[in-house]
């Protein structure tokens, strides 16, 4: 069983994952809670990853653009994730592009709704006072 985990064997027969478990255990070491782990939970941790991989991109492959292209793109990847309830928490992970441009002018909207705010509050207050 640990052979056909951790790789192709001598004889050149196919692995039962094909990430690399060491990446896997540094990962899941990270967390705090984790003092040590089953080579049994690794090799399951990685083949749940590989078929969630299989999942997210199958679902944007049929749901995205780049169908015409056969191609998957970042963009079927984040729309994805916005779009499916079940992916849902991909949101932020994924989040859709936009140009920078388009950043700085939603930065810049939203700093002058907080000064008309912040300048609402300070005449409320003002008025308390009086």
């Amino acid at each position: 069983m640990a052979d056909a985990a951790v790789g192709k064997d001598k004889c050149g027969e196919q692995r039962l994952v094909s990430l690399p478990l060491s990446r896997i255990r540094v990962i899941m070491k990270s967390s705090p809670e984790v003092s040590s782990i089953n080579q049994e939970a690794l090799v399951l941790t990685a083949k749940a990853t590989e078929l969630f991989v299989q999942y997210l991109a199958t679902c944007s492959y049929r749901h995205g653009s780049g169908k015409a292209k056969k191609a998957l793109t970042y963009s079927d990847l984040a729309s994805t994730a916005e779009d499916s309830e079940t992916l849902q928490f991909l949101a932020d992970i994924l989040p859709k592009k936009i140009l920078a441009s388009k950043y700085l002018k939603m930065l810049k909207e939203k700093r002058e709704e907080e000064e008309e705010e912040n300048d609402g509050e300070e005449s409320d207050i003002g008025e308390v006072l009086a």
